[in-house]
């Protein structure tokens, strides 16, 4: 008889919001064109991976949705993150993104009540089911109060995030790994 798999070690993870957090929040952020790091947050993914954390995106896209644009366009932006990541030394294991809104005029996209939607804490709970995740020694940064809502329903500690350099702000909240 086979010996069973071991389970894998839990991890923290680092949750993060996308826009206002990693990038600037221009509204509808889904080309690289428009899209600007936030100062540190090249820097702060980069030391979280270093110390071992997971690094997990989550982002409401209700611009899917509304029909601004696409899933492919935020598969592209999330690989050409990875990319511009990987030549910092740094890297993002999973984008989780909500591309539904309660009045979305598609269809397909168009629910009351999104389960994923921050701050329903759906993709949050995704992650912790999908990833060796340590939940109690994860934090999540966000810099809305709907994505510190996510975070405590899902069991995660949040931090609010009100701009500047990301690396330095958690440097400052004694977060940043060294």
């Amino acid at each position: 008889m086979p010996e069973p798999s071991p389970t894998p070690a839990l991890r923290p993870a680092l949750f993060l919001d996308r826009d206002g957090v990693l990038n600037e929040d221009e509204g509808y952020v889904y080309r690289w064109a428009d899209f600007r790091w936030i100062p540190g947050a090249r820097e702060a993914v980069a030391a979280f991976n270093r110390a071992g954390w997971l690094v997990i995106v989550v982002t409401n896209q209700s611009g899917v949705g509304r029909g601004f644009y696409s899933e492919a366009d935020v598969h592209a932006l999330h690989a050409r993150m990875a990319v511009d990541l990987a030549e910092d030394g740094g890297h993002i294991d999973a984008f989780y993104y909500a591309p539904h809104h309660p009045q979305a005029p598609l269809d397909a996209y168009r629910h009351p009540d999104p389960p994923d939607r921050k701050p329903n804490p759906g993709m949050i709970l995704r992650a912790l089911s999908e990833w060796p995740i340590d939940r109690e020694a994860s934090l999540l940064i966000g810099d809305k109060p709907s994505d510190l809502e996510a975070a405590l329903r899902a069991g995660v500690r949040g931090v609010l995030f009100s701009g500047g350099d990301l690396a330095e702000f958690l440097r400052n909240e004694a977060l940043l790994p060294s």
